[in-house]
């Protein structure tokens, strides 16, 4: 059956699907654009599932306030010519003050919600048919309070929300809102970092100042013996700074010698310096949760370096909580 451009042209509007697709979806329909509508979804259906396993590593990430409700909805693509298209991002848009206006909870909730006729996860899969590129809602946030500030960044791939007290300085909230997409806070403050984030990371520490013990010796009595360290911290470059004459062959064999027994020595004593490492790795444990939580860390939109709490504090801000999204490697 012949088909009109008007009715392509009508069911391209409707779908967003290509030209030629629609063309070859109106001809076997016999013009029916309910059937037709059917068999592009379908289509998009099988190409989603075809690509399945590729990775999608692009996308768009929006955040927006409605009613001191905000949201923050991320999908995926393939590759940053459809991330940035305006049919995708139109798509994210959507999604996302659909999710507003319902005050969508959760990311698996979102995925159910209906949009029309259609749920948000078969709008991605429609989408995905129609760009032939794996699809997939990846991420979803929302905070509920007083006053609720959205910061979008430059390029559609990082988004944060601030949740504030009533009366808050919609100014100040916008300012953390940016410090949260800038530095990426884990918690609002020490209190609220997770203890087994804690824990973790004093083990990491500790490992780490045990280390650094070691190394240390071996350091000293690579010196003592009269060799540079940098010449000989690993076995590679003492070969290597041996053809290059920075070493002899004699001198190279005591270094190898000193890597070969000093770690071990060295290790036999660690549990005689545990207090020392307790403390050392307390201190690091103390700086990680000063750079990592919001509160602690220097504001970004000062000059002088002041912290956050200092800032919140002079401008009488509460800030309540905080959600940040990025599709970007970090």
């Amino acid at each position: 059956m012949a088909v009109s451009l008007a009715d392509i042209k009508k069911l391209r509007d409707i779908t967003g699907a290509g030209m030629m697709d629609v063309k070859k979806a109106l001809e076997e329909a016999n013009g029916d654009f309910e059937v037709a509508k059917d068999l592009l979804r379908k289509r998009g259906q099988a190409i989603a599932a075809k690509r399945s396993d590729r990775e999608a590593s692009e996308g768009c990430v929006l955040a927006k306030v409605k009613d001191n409700f905000g949201a923050i909805v991320g999908v995926k693509c393939e590759t940053d010519f459809v991330a940035k298209n305006e049919d995708f991002v139109g798509m994210v848009k959507l999604i996302l003050d659909a999710a507003l206006d319902n005050k969508v909870r959760t990311q698996e909730e979102l995925k159910n919600l209906k949009i029309g006729n259609f749920t948000v996860a078969e709008i991605i899969t429609e989408r995905s048919g129609v760009t032939g590129e794996k699809m997939e809602l990846a991420d979803y946030a929302c905070l509920e309070a007083p006053v609720v500030d959205a910061y979008n960044h430059l390029g559609n791939k990082l988004s944060s929300l601030v949740a504030a007290e009533a009366g808050a300085d919609p100014e100040t909230v916008h300012g953390i809102s940016m410090q949260v997409a800038a530095m990426s806070p884990i918690a609002l403050d020490a209190d609220h970092v997770a203890e087994d984030v804690k824990k973790h990371e004093l083990e990491v520490a500790i490992e780490k100042t045990k280390q650094d013990e070691i190394n240390k010796a071996v350091e000293n009595a690579l010196r003592k013996a009269g060799l540079n360290p940098a010449h000989c911290d690993s076995d590679d470059h003492i070969a290597s700074n041996t053809t290059k004459g920075w070493l002899t062959e004699e001198q190279a064999q005591v270094a190898r010698d000193i890597r070969a027994k000093v770690p071990v020595e060295a290790e036999a004593n660690l549990a005689a310096q545990a207090k020392k490492i307790e403390m050392i790795a307390q201190g690091r444990l103390n700086k990680f949760l000063k750079e990592s939580t919001l509160v602690e860390q220097a504001y970004i939109m000062s000059e002088s370096k002041e912290l956050v709490k200092d800032v919140l504090k002079a401008k009488g801000v509460q800030i309540l909580d905080f959600r940040r999204i990025t599709l970007s490697a970090e």
